[in-house]
């Protein structure tokens, strides 16, 4: 029996201009569902939530929501109100004879989320008041919870620690974020705005990439199917229409219509499956491979009469084509070693050393480098004309500006007009026009959607030269780089070599501080052996074989034969799932069988987990 139903949609209109927005839209929300909303800029994701919050009103169709069933809605823009505290904030939209008992909570989801409570929300930053949204939507604790990027602007730690509070969520959750890791940490259902239509996956986030581009190859098959068709007709209709009968002139009209929906079929399809490819310069040879150097370097600064340690007594050498992810709380001192870097800062002591002819490109997470007053036409090309040097060759600023997905025709809006993630897009346009031999990205994916993602994935794996990036994405940071640089706090600060996924895992184990000196236990010299020796890891004690038990000797014979027969089924799923028009026969036998190879999936974890776990028992 399904969950209870808490709101439907069926046939919505709704139109904004000429062209709706969304025709016949239906879906529906049942109870402890945990959806991923995913969908290019554009798509209308924010739309769909106004619709299932109530307040985006229907041209046309039906809205229905179960009495009594509360929504709560983390929105990207929240505008402070004078004398308010954060505290009266996350209180602002619970009723009085409640407050006491969300009391409690409020502490422990500030704390996590690094957030004063005294504080006057006037007095916050972007990133702050984001925060404060999210606390009060968590706090809510709504029968149905929408988040709109909740993770912007939250360090690791309180992304991690969001993850299992969602987890443990009782409600309803649908959520919109350009965090692959963290929606298919959360999700288990998945909405696909694509093209105006709605597409549901019964799985969740972890298995949309196969998903999608199932349902993308079966459409790329029909409309071969259809193109065939079509030039068939059209091959009769060049023959002439026989006396012309009123039965001909009709197929040669039906002929015409086919036509033309082929191709704003096939159009749309193109658009949806399009690719930016933009090819990444190569690095400017130089005689020295050092970028830059910091020796000894300490600062500092006081806030509210205490003293916060940034860098202490630290040293980096960085070389030509290294890739550097930097990570860690915020306030920790990210942003500040970029800008000691670059010479915006100076260090209370020690020295920066950077390479003279060294040129940045930097991406400001604040994107102090546009003008809202500039339209995205001067942006490109502040020197006036129709044209920009994009890595040596001349293209037209409407071309280019298509390449990141804006249409051409608002080459002349202002940049005020931008929505957040068309900002950051602008941005990544002017600086990726001509990147220099060092490229800064300072929380470069932040309202960004999985499609300019990719493109930004793909070009920084072509980039030749010196990269740095700041970042809380942890599928991002595993993509693009091969060091990690962690701020710990206190001036404290890990290095490993790898993407996140490789610091995840030394984590848990002694990792050597960067700018400290290493305890020489094989008295060798230090100078000789550079600055890449290995990390000294305790032996672990040699876990003796022992004789199991004849209950689980026997459960370990009978594994082999699980594990074989529940293989056996997958491949007879993904067999049957390779059918391109299954999904179009029998869509309620397709969701059926994708539920039946996900739990045969996770049967076949768990039987593999529990044979290595007895096999280890064993010996």
């Amino acid at each position: 029996m399904p969950p209870p139903l808490l709101l439907s949609v069926k046939d919505a209109l709704v139109r904004f201009s000429e062209k709706p927005v969304f025709e016949n839209l239906s879906f529906n929300i049942h109870q402890g569902s945990r959806i991923a909303l995913v969908g290019k800029n554009g798509a209308g994701k924010s739309t769909l939530m106004n619709i299932i919050t109530g307040s985006q009103e229907l041209d046309d169709g039906e809205r229905w929501e179960e009495i009594g069933t509360t929504i709560g809605y983390l929105q990207q823009d929240i505008t402070p109100k004078e004398g308010q505290s954060v505290f009266d904030y996350i209180f602002s939209e619970i009723k009085d004879e409640e407050k006491e008992l969300h009391a409690y909570k409020v502490d422990i989801v500030a704390e996590a989320l690094h957030l004063d409570v005294t504080a006057q929300m006037t007095r916050l930053s972007g990133g702050q008041l984001r925060r404060a949204g999210l606390a009060r939507a968590l706090v809510e604790e709504p029968d149905i919870l929408l988040l709109d990027e909740p993770t912007n602007h939250l360090d690791l730690e309180a992304i991690e620690w969001l993850e299992g509070y969602l987890n443990a969520y009782r409600g309803t959750l649908l959520c919109i974020s350009h965090d692959r890791t963290f929606l298919a940490n959360i999700t288990t259902q998945v909405f696909w705005l694509d093209r105006g239509a709605l597409k549901v996956s019964p799985r969740g986030f972890k298995y949309f990439d196969e998903w999608s581009t199932m349902l993308l190859e079966q459409e790329e098959r029909e409309l071969k199917n259809r193109k065939t068709l079509v030039t068939q007709e059209v091959e009769w209709a060049s023959r002439g229409v026989k006396a012309r009968r009123k039965r001909n002139m009709r197929r040669l009209e039906l002929m015409k219509e086919m036509r033309d929906k082929l191709k704003a079929d096939e159009s749309a399809y193109r658009r949806a499956t399009q690719k930016i490819e933009i090819k990444a310069p190569k690095d400017i040879e130089t005689s020295s491979k050092i970028v830059a150097e910091f020796y000894n370097c300490c600062k500092a600064f006081e806030e509210d009469g205490k003293t916060i340690t940034i860098l202490d007594k630290f040293n980096l050498r960085i070389q030509r084509g290294d890739r550097i992810g930097i990570l860690g709380k915020n306030g920790s001192g990210k942003s500040t070693l970029l800008k000691l870097l670059i010479g915006e800062l100076q260090p209370d002591q020690g020295r920066v050393k950077v390479r003279k002819e060294l040129e940045f490109s930097y991406f400001d997470q604040k994107r102090s480098d546009l003008n809202p007053t500039d339209t995205l036409k001067k942006t490109l090309c502040p020197g006036g004309g129709d044209y920009i040097d994009v890595m040596g060759k001349q293209r037209h600023v409407c071309g280019y500006l298509k390449d990141f997905m804006f249409d051409p025709s608002r080459a002349q809006d202002k940049v005020s007009q931008l929505s957040g993630g068309q900002k950051n897009r602008l941005m990544l346009a002017k600086i990726l026009a001509n990147p220099k031999t060092c490229l800064i990205l300072d929380e470069p994916t932040n309202d960004l959607d999985m499609e300019t993602l990719d493109m930004l994935e793909e070009i920084l794996c072509q980039y030749k030269g010196t990269l740095i990036v700041v970042s809380h994405d942890r599928d991002f940071l595993d993509q693009t780089v091969s060091k990690i640089l962690a701020f710990e706090g206190n001036g404290k600060i890990e290095s490993c070599i790898g993407g996140y996924s490789d610091y995840l895992e030394k984590k848990n184990t002694k990792c050597h501080p960067v700018g400290e000196a290493k305890p020489n236990t094989n008295k060798r010299d230090p100078k000789k052996d550079g600055s890449k020796a290995a990390d000294i890891t305790p032996p672990v004690p040699e876990k003796k074989p022992q004789k199991l038990s004849y209950k689980l000797e026997r459960e370990l014979g009978q594994l082999p034969e699980k594990i074989k027969k529940v293989e056996a089924d997958i491949a007879q799923y993904n067999d049957q799932l390779s059918d391109g028009d299954f999904y179009a026969r029998d869509p309620a036998a397709f969701h059926d069988m994708t539920k039946a190879l996900a739990e045969a999936e996770s049967k076949l974890e768990r039987y593999e987990t529990r044979w290595l776990e007895l096999e280890e028992m064993r010996g």
